[in-house]
């Protein structure tokens, strides 16, 4: 739902602003959550500026290092991360983060430890900054539950459904956050570079009903390696006249699936008999969203059995999931190509 658009006018005879922060303020009554929320927004805005300012700031090219994928790290990856890891570090709210970019978890020290445990994917989508493609950040948040000050691996070595908020990030045309909480709505936000802020712009979103456009979203490139009910759907959904459409930023997939509808697919194959997106800050934040938005989140085929992407039991912390999420419509069609 779009609230007043006579609120979003940018006027400066404005003196009412729905914002991130009425809108943490108002709906969390956790102070520590607020605080952790606005640290990751706090970091979110600079790495919206630094990727806005790749270009001129020499932002561009490779590191030299590669992360815990093995997958070679950009520059932009690098300060990204570091962004993230000091801003959440210094709120106070966290005793454990999990980032695509370390190997190994980071413990929180004990004078600046909190109750929560973030996984996040500083800069999703990387590989396609250098020629301006949008890029994003995903994150998942749960709550410490060992003993002791000290956060450990286990505190987020857990089941999808006990995340208490996740969210993404988008950098593109505008920098869009989109978040939900456990249990309650998924809601957007814009930001607005003249005051600083995420603006609050849209409420309750969802699927559009009855599964909006004919619109699926993947890698066919990959199709020779998938299993044979995924080749199936796919060609289809071809013969049903829908429109590929796929950016290989998750974000941006992700993003315009909830809008428009239709389903993403990163399946399981021959080459990533594991699929290739992560679960803690890949798998997990998106589907919890997907579902609050009334979407379904699944991994198909894998270990044996189709399952609820959340109730997937992750054992090492960059452990990997296939991902099939979008409208019921779409996700329900594939896995009925399981049981044909």
């Amino acid at each position: 739902m779009s609230l007043d658009p006579s609120k979003h006018v940018d006027n400066v005879m404005d003196s009412e602003f729905h914002s991130l922060t009425e809108y943490l303020m108002t709906t969390l009554k956790d102070q520590e959550l607020t605080v952790l929320m606005s640290q990751m927004a706090l970091a979110c805005k600079a790495t919206s500026r630094a990727c806005a300012k790749a270009g001129i700031a020499n932002l561009f090219g490779m590191a030299g290092d590669q992360n815990s994928s093995g997958d070679d790290q950009k520059k932009l990856d690098v300060l990204s991360n570091d962004i993230f890891i000091n801003a959440l570090v210094k709120s106070g709210s966290c005793c454990v983060l999990v980032s695509e970019e370390n190997e190994e978890p980071i413990i929180c020290p004990e004078d600046r430890s909190g109750r929560f445990c973030v996984c996040f994917d500083p800069l999703d989508g990387s590989s396609n900054i250098d020629c301006n493609v949008s890029t994003g950040t995903i994150f998942a948040v749960y709550e410490k539950k060992t003993p002791g000050k000290l956060g450990t691996v286990a505190d987020v070595l857990r089941v999808g459904s006990d995340i208490v908020a996740a969210g993404y990030c988008m950098y593109g045309a505008a920098t869009e956050l989109v978040l939900c909480f456990k249990g309650q709505s998924v809601e957007r936000f814009a930001l607005d570079p003249s005051l600083g802020e995420f603006v609050h712009t849209h409420s309750n979103v969802k699927f559009p009903v009855g599964g909006g456009k004919k619109i699926y979203s993947c890698n066919e490139g990959n199709f020779p390696y998938w299993d044979q009910p995924i080749k199936d759907a796919v060609t289809e959904f071809k013969e049903k006249k829908y429109a590929l459409r796929y950016v290989g930023s998750m974000v941006s997939d992700v993003h315009r699936t909830i809008l428009y509808g239709g389903c993403f697919v990163y399946p399981a194959d021959t080459k990533s008999p594991k699929g290739k997106l992560r679960v803690l800050y890949e798998g997990f934040p998106m589907a919890l969203l997907v579902e609050c938005a009334g979407g379904k989140a699944s991994t198909g085929m894998f270990a044996g059995k189709i399952q609820r992407m959340l109730d997937l039991e992750p054992t090492h912390i960059h452990e990997r999931c296939p991902v099939i999420l979008g409208s019921p419509r779409d996700v329900d069609f594939i896995l009925g190509k399981y049981a044909a």
